[in-house]
């Protein structure tokens, strides 16, 4: 299957220095509320990937709540990417979104949120999804789907309580570099890093 034919051209916005501004969560606020307006299919999806043994890993999840300058999403602490981060917190954070010709990049570390906030969270979620944050072994083997359902229903039929489980919860990145990349034209593509020094954040253009 050849697809070097398979192109497109950018030419929906820029990144000039004039427009930047000194704080990448501004921009990164700005670009989320646009995706947002434009409808944006799950425009908080983004690619977590992690490092096992000097190997990728990457899934997608949805970020929850940008606070305390990190980046917060849900998962099993269990589930691979828990044991993963466990091991190793250092992780990438990627935002595509390909009407609007723009890409997020954010990388970082990994740390849990505390367990109230965790708590406060699963409760506000649907019951159905409460449920099946509690019966799903995330990551492990299972025999079939019917085994999960089962225990969903018994959840349901019983009126077992639904509580928070202690393999579930939060996790906030904390980036140490952010690079915005705006498509342009014949692949001259705009690219600024936003890298977290001491000082506060340093801004750099990078070539495409």
């Amino acid at each position: 299957m050849k697809i070097h034919d398979h192109r497109k051209q950018y030419s929906k916005d820029q990144l000039g220095e004039d427009i930047l501004p000194d704080d990448p969560f501004v921009l990164f606020t700005s670009w989320f509320e646009m995706a947002l307006k434009q409808h944006a299919h799950e425009a908080n999806a983004m690619v977590l990937s992690t490092v096992f043994e000097n190997k990728p890993s990457a899934r997608v999840v949805l970020l929850k709540e940008v606070s305390c300058g990190g980046f917060v999403f849900f998962s099993n602490y269990k589930s691979r990417k828990g044991e993963q981060l466990a091991l190793n917190p250092n992780a990438c954070l990627t935002f595509f979104y390909p009407d609007m010709e723009k890409q997020i990049r954010i990388e970082g570390t990994v740390s849990r949120i505390n367990k109230d906030d965790s708590k406060e969270y699963f409760d506000s979620r649907p019951l159905l999804s409460r449920i099946s944050a509690i019966v799903s072994p995330q990551s492990t083997s299972i025999e079939s789907r019917q085994e999960l359902e089962l225990e969903r229903n018994k959840y349901l039929e019983m009126e077992l309580p639904i509580i928070r489980p202690s393999y579930w919860g939060g996790y906030r990145l904390i980036p140490e570099s952010i690079e915005f990349w705006q498509g342009r034209e014949d692949r001259l593509h705009d690219r600024i890093l936003y890298t977290k020094t001491t000082k506060g954040w340093q801004r750099n253009r990078l070539a495409p």
